[in-house]
């Protein structure tokens, strides 16, 4: 397993990240994973023994079930603690409570106490802020993250599903007050959905934000179950939970090149496809989900792959964005520099 720096950390972390949704099934999440206890313990085992460090979950993720498993887990497998990286999230509403959601001081402050409760531990090493709340000024939203880093209860934030314009407000924001910053970014990144290369990613780059993406297989679409001619296929998440979004006409080419591309590696194409995502630039750590172990050390593999300089162009080539504004008037005039 390779580490790399988090952003400007200096924390190292692995290569790949273990996501948690599939842990306890409640809800919509049912599609996703129903790990009990014990298929937990087993995936945790697998996880550590590969090397992997980083490990990634949410309060909203079977609204609490993630994180209490994930907190069990450190404890019956007698991990320590001081070997893991652990992330959580805040936004999301968990019950009906008027203040039980959002990006507000009070929310904050509550939702990373009963994180932390659930995980059964002192501080968490990475809070992301889960997503966009317009309610909340991003002033306030910046010196509540600063103060809950201050409390103890948090080492490090980051955000999740914002635009780069936001995000970039934020760091300025948090620069000019001398507050702490982000350190990275989440996003929704596979080679079915590419549109973080437009803003996002670029802000991650300029501003040495680690980029962790989240659903590198498009939920499960580009695992190679699914093809243009099993577009239901047995085992699928998308048959039951049919997201993110994505064209899936498109994906269904770029399932036909990343197959046989696998075939000439002896691979699957989930690892072709994590393989690519990995190699992107500005890539600090994939996430990776699974169901069972079977999954897990098949997702765990794709770090031995080396794509050469012929199959990154047949993926590129079936997977590229077109070309929208600004970015053609931008190559445009460039040609002049």
């Amino acid at each position: 397993m390779k580490y790399n720096f988090l952003g400007n950390t200096g924390l190292l972390v692995s290569e790949l990240c273990f996501g948690t949704m599939t842990f306890g099934g409640t809800g919509l999440y049912e599609a996703i994973g129903k790990s009990q206890q014990k298929e937990v313990n087993d995936l945790m085992k697998t996880v550590v023994d590969s090397g992997i460090n980083f490990i990634d979950t949410a309060n909203v993720y079977s609204f609490g079930e993630s994180e209490s498993l994930l907190g069990q887990s450190i404890k019956d497998m007698g991990l320590d603690r001081n070997q893991l990286v652990i992330a959580t999230k805040v936004r999301a509403f968990l019950n009906q409570g008027q203040n039980s959601g959002g990006l507000s001081r009070y929310h904050i402050f509550q939702s990373v106490d009963a994180s932390l409760k659930r995980l059964q531990l002192d501080h968490t090493d990475i809070l992301y802020v889960h997503g966009v709340d317009y309610h909340t000024p991003i002033e306030e939203i910046m010196r509540s993250l600063n103060d809950i880093v201050l409390s103890g209860k948090v080492r490090y934030i980051a955000v999740c599903n914002w635009p780069g314009w936001m995000v970039m407000k934020a760091m300025g924001i948090a620069e000019k007050n001398g507050w702490h910053k982000f350190i990275g970014m989440q996003c929704f990144y596979s080679l079915a959905g590419r549109d973080i290369e437009r803003e996002i990613l670029p802000v991650a780059i300029d501003q040495n934000l680690a980029m962790m993406p989240w659903s590198p297989l498009a939920g499960g679409f580009l695992s190679g179950k699914v093809t243009r001619n099993n577009q239901n296929a047995e085992g699928s998440r998308r048959s039951t939970f049919d997201f993110p979004p994505i064209n899936k006409e498109k994906a269904y080419d770029i399932i036909d090149v990343i197959v046989e591309i696998g075939k000439q590696h002896n691979v699957s194409a989930a690892q072709i496809a994590l393989a690519w995502v990995r190699l992107q630039k500005g890539i600090a750590s994939t996430i990776i989900g699974a169901k069972n172990n079977d999954q897990l050390l098949d997702n765990i593999k794709s770090t031995e792959i080396l794509l050469s300089d012929e199959d990154l162009k047949k993926i590129d080539e079936v997977s590229a964005l077109p070309v929208e504004y600004p970015g053609w008037i931008i190559d445009y005039q460039h040609r002049f520099r």
